[in-house]
């Protein structure tokens, strides 16, 4: 096996497996499960594996390449309206082939899946375009936030409470495995000529930005269409008896994924080669690696992508089903917490960003630290689902003062930390999120009697919420070590300064005397 495959997949066997566990101890102590059931679900969890070591490293060979040249190339362009289009063009071709917004698509009703993505497509192509022009024009990001999330919030009440769960749910999903590493490593690039202080932490936020596009377009989506009721089918797990039907089951379900996945490939492919013949920037060495990374990018989705709605997402929509019927429902909100602690590990797009932000950094913000920060926040963040799921609290109630709190917290950490927070809030929301953490949301909401719309929706938006809080106040903690350990060092200079001068003063008066 080649050695950085093997790397990349002993990170997502130490991802996967507690997660793997903690579903496995439930099966034993609480819910009971057929052995058929968790056969399926270890043969998902292995495929889980493989996929995300196979995706990360075809991130790094194909997809951060061509987005940090895509986004030094637009540095160079002076035309406004020229970045403009680019930025727009490359947000909404790559959002429509995004697996995740295929998926919540189909379950919002009242809208047609095709004017719901081209809806969330646009919104990402204006604002990842206004996302390039801010780089350009280095605009201070928190200001920014702080004027669009404000604007959101007041847009938020002029919609049917029903829309609004999806709404905020539409900007997790489309920050999935296939925009972020591309994003990302074109915020890199946009932000690589310049030399001032600003363009590390300006390299960050193109996610964050693009996130907020689609909850606005949705929203105003809201105010045309009045959903009343979900129309959602939980996915059944599949009835096996031997391994032959597990084989059986995977095989028949592999093909479809290969195609959607391919799909979603295509315009980031053509993108590409449109943008190779134009530039002729990569030689003829680094276009076989890119090429190698695009099919290692699409095994690892490919394998991902069906290990977890086959073998993952009717696991979870069991698990709420069942836990909901317990005598001690309440029993849901600690377990969900604990799942959620976890399960954000095994994000794929989650990985590229803990390493681009070491790097970035210089290794001040380590993967370690960015990990227990974003699976801090997404415990609670489940936690919180949980809780509304059983009591129906609206989800306005949490996320308002959660956005505000964030964009008050922004104005006082470093600047590199506000892009850093808010991109991984959409970083956090993956596929992961919207096929384990949402069936099991809407299996509990089904099970209680509850309304799918307005309790089980937005797990996702909350899932991408917390870590814009937990990440600031890493940043926070961060700046104070920093500075106590800039005082420590001006004391100790001033200490030896002092030292210096006492010996000069008896090598003086000893030199005097002599």
């Amino acid at each position: 096996m080649n050695p950085k495959l093997r790397e990349k997949t002993l990170e997502s066997l130490s991802a996967v497996l507690p997660i793997t566990g903690i579903v496995l101890l439930i099966s034993i102590f609480l819910i009971p499960m057929e052995l058929g059931t968790l056969v399926m679900f270890v043969v998902g969890a292995i495929m889980l594996i493989l996929g995300m070591g196979f995706f990360q490293l075809g991130a790094e060979m194909a997809m951060t390449p061509i987005g940090e040249g895509i986004g030094v190339q637009i540095s160079k362009t002076r035309r406004i309206i020229m970045v403009l289009a680019i930025g727009f063009v490359m947000g909404a071709l790559i959002t429509i082939s995004e697996p995740d917004l295929q998926v919540l698509a189909q379950q919002v009703p009242s809208v047609p899946n095709r004017v719901l993505i081209l809806t969330v497509a646009v919104g990402v192509g204006i604002f990842l375009a206004l996302a390039i022009i801010r780089i350009k024009f280095q605009i201070d990001l928190s200001k920014m936030l702080i004027v669009l999330y404000l604007l959101l919030i007041l847009a938020s009440f002029f919609v049917p409470g029903e829309f609004l769960a999806v709404a905020f749910d539409s900007g997790g999903v489309t920050t999935g495995p296939m925009t972020v590493p591309f994003i990302m490593a074109m915020g890199v690039g946009l932000a690589s000529r310049r030399t001032d202080k600003n363009s590390s932490s300006d390299s960050f936020g193109l996610v964050a930005l693009s996130s907020v596009g689609p909850i606005l377009a949705v929203l105003i989506l809201g105010c045309f269409y009045r959903p009343t009721e979900a129309v959602y089918s939980l996915g059944e797990m599949a009835s096996v008896a031997t391994t032959r039907d597990v084989v059986r089951v995977f095989g028949v379900s592999l093909p479809a994924y290969a195609r959607e996945v391919l799909v979603s490939l295509l315009p980031i492919a053509a993108v590409f080669v449109v943008f190779q013949l134009i530039t002729r920037r990569y030689h003829r060495r680094q276009l076989k690696r890119i090429a190698v990374g695009l099919v290692y990018t699409y095994i690892g989705l490919v394998l991902f992508l069906c290990g977890v709605n086959v073998g993952f997402a009717p696991v979870g929509s069991f698990l709420g089903q069942e836990l909901a019927s317990l005598l001690f429902k309440w029993i849901l909100v600690p377990i969900g917490m604990l799942i959620g602690y976890y399960i954000v590990k095994a994000e794929p797009a989650i990985q590229v960003l803990n390493h681009q932000v070491e790097n970035v950094t210089d290794g001040a913000v380590s993967v370690k630290a960015m990990n227990r920060c974003m699976s801090l926040g997404v415990a609670i963040s489940v936690g919180l689902a949980m809780m509304r799921v059983l009591t129906g609290l609206p989800i306005q109630w949490i996320l308002i003062p959660g956005y505000l709190i964030a964009l008050v917290l922004s104005r006082f950490v470093p600047k590199i930390f506000v892009g850093i927070a808010f991109d991984s809030g959409g970083v956090a929301s993956g596929p992961m999120t919207s096929t384990f953490l949402l069936p099991l949301s809407i299996g509990t909401c089904q099970a209680l009697g509850g309304n799918l719309m307005t309790d089980a929706f937005g797990v996702v938006a909350l899932v991408a919420l917390t870590p814009l809080i937990a990440i600031q106040i890493m940043g926070i903690v961060y700046q104070v070590k920093t500075n106590a350990m800039r005082r420590r060092a001006l004391q100790n200079a001033a200490y030896l300064d002092d030292c210096d001068d006492i010996i000069d003063l008896e090598e003086g008066g000893t030199y005097g005397k002599t």
